[in-house]
Formats: structure tokens, sequence, C-alpha cells
């Protein structure tokens, strides 16, 4: 059962991120807020953590796991932006978006998706995320929460715990969560693809 972690939201204790930090370390998965609902996060090239996320969310191969960083900066280690996307995707951060790009040889491999060999990256607007990826010193191999049958994310730390804390580490709820999964952005071959609508606002990114 997870272990069940309540840190104010504007303030969250250094401590208990400091706790979820080591359960990450460890090879743990944790569920964490975000300004898009709750995500479901394992350290970088965590393979057993992947597969754990992929059978809580049903979940096929060619699924984009997503990258999530602290800061724009950490985004051009792990994936490919020529100037026009760089632009792009820098004015869109922190926020409720997940892009689609290329990946370079330093992102992990586990996640990425097979053919195409892209990866989705992303930094929240959300306290909580920042200050335990901050806590981590490193990005976050993550996926939305949303349940299998769902199409919309989990909101609620108490919730996440009660329906699927057997199947998870570590919750860590600060009470404030965005309601709608992020809007997915393909850049990764020249063109602007929308392939899901959400939080983020799609208008910088439709001709």
């Amino acid at each position: 059962m997870a272990r069940y972690f309540d840190v104010h939201p504007d303030n969250p204790q250094p401590r208990a991120l400091g706790q979820v930090a080591e359960i990450i370390r460890d090879g743990g998965l944790v569920a964490y807020p975000t300004d898009s609902g709750y995500a479901l996060g394992c350290r970088l090239g965590n393979r057993e953590g992947l597969e754990r996320i992929r059978t809580l969310r049903h979940l096929s191969d060619k699924h984009h796991f997503t990258l999530c960083c602290s800061e724009f900066a950490q985004l051009g280690q792990y994936v490919q932006m020529d100037n026009d996307v760089f632009r792009a995707v820098k004015a869109a951060t922190p926020g409720a978006y997940t892009f689609i790009l290329k990946a370079t040889r330093e992102a992990p491999k586990v996640m990425l998706q097979p053919k195409k060999r892209t990866v989705g990256v992303r930094v929240p607007a959300h306290t909580t995320a920042l200050a335990l990826l901050n806590t981590l010193g490193e990005p976050l191999m993550s996926s939305t929460l949303i349940l299998p049958e769902h199409e919309e994310p989990m909101t609620d730390g108490w919730t996440v715990n009660d329906e699927v804390g057997n199947q998870l580490d570590a919750v860590l709820d600060s009470g404030d969560c965005g309601l709608e999964p992020t809007t997915i952005v393909d850049l990764s071959e020249g063109e602007v693809e929308i392939t899901r609508y959400g939080a983020g606002d799609p208008a910088p990114f439709e001709a």
C-alpha cells in the first residue's frame, strides 16, 4: 500500500518531499499532483516503473511517456528542437502542455515510442510538482493518471490513494490540482499536430 504524504499547497514540507524523492530513487512508483490532474512518476530509466504504469493504465507500447522537467532549460538534453520549435515550446512553458519531439541519446531508451523514437516533455506550472522535481534533482518519467475507461485524470489525492494506492509506493497530496489533462502537441515531424485537447490553450499552435 502506498505511503500517503499530505503537504501544504504553497509551501510543501521539504521533509515529506525528501521522503517521496527517496522512494523514487529506490525504484518506487508515485502519484503526484500537477496543473493538469494527477500524474504517475518514476525515476529515469526505471523499466519496471514504466511497466507498472502500463499495467495500471492498460497502455500499449505505442503510448508516449513524458519527461516531466522542472524548467525549460532541461528539455534540450532530452529532445531535439530547431529554432522555431525552441521558441514555441519556450513560450508555452511552464504550462499544461505535453510536447512530442524526437529524442536525443540522453533520453531513457525504455520510454521512447519504439517506431518514431519520440518522447513527450513538459514543465508543469504547479508548486508541489516543481518542488518534488527540484528535490529529486532530475526529471520524472511520467504519465497522466487516467484510469482505464476514463477520459479525465484523477484529481483528488484521497481518491487516488483509495482506488489505486495498492498499486503505488507513494501518493503526494497538496489539495490543489488541475482538472483537465495536458494539451498534447506533436512537433516531431515538422508539422504541428494537436493530438489531445486539454487544459493548455491550443490557439498558439493552430494555424
